[in-house]
């Protein structure tokens, strides 16, 4: 054998030796202190932090719920614009020459084949939201792009959507 591999069982018989020349008052002292830093590791490592994700659990729960409905209207809004026959060309063109009118002075459009184009200038964030949602609503159009910069308390730019319907 090696002097290393004797020294641990040396080591422990010096510590064990050490122990029992503690009094019996210390040696309580000792496993009590033992005994509360376990405690005290035992709840840190394990308790605290399940006690802290069950905590925060039903507040997640909630949010991911809500996430999941907001979720299945989007599926459901999908299902249904896609089952929706789709819009004749000139009712579409109709349509989006309508929206297009109530924006007056900030929006102009252009029809291009299959596309139209919507040019703002200084057009309020809620404006373009109604315009967006009566463009697929009514003409069954779909933005495929748009390049917009903030422009005071409005915006600037194009919008372009895809009609879908029939000549």
């Amino acid at each position: 054998m090696t002097a290393e591999a004797v020294a641990p069982p040396r080591r422990l018989a010096a510590l064990q030796g050490a122990w029992r020349a503690l009094p019996p008052r210390e040696q309580r002292l000792l496993r009590l202190a033992a005994a509360v830093v376990a405690a005290a590791l035992v709840w840190l490592l394990a308790v605290q932090p399940a006690a802290r994700t069950l905590a925060r659990a039903p507040a997640e729960i909630d949010a991911l719920d809500r996430q999941a409905q907001a979720m299945r209207r989007l599926a459901a809004e999908a299902a249904e614009l896609r089952a929706a026959p789709p819009v004749p060309r000139a009712l579409a063109e109709s349509a989006l020459r309508a929206a297009t009118e109530r924006l007056g002075d900030a929006g102009r459009l252009t029809l291009q084949g299959d596309r139209a184009v919507l040019s703002v200038s200084g057009i309020t964030t809620g404006a373009l939201r109604d315009w967006l949602l009566e463009a697929r609503a009514a003409a069954r159009a779909r933005p495929v792009e748009a390049t917009l910069t903030r422009a005071g308390a409005g915006y600037n730019g194009t919008v372009v959507v895809a009609l879908e319907g029939r000549p």
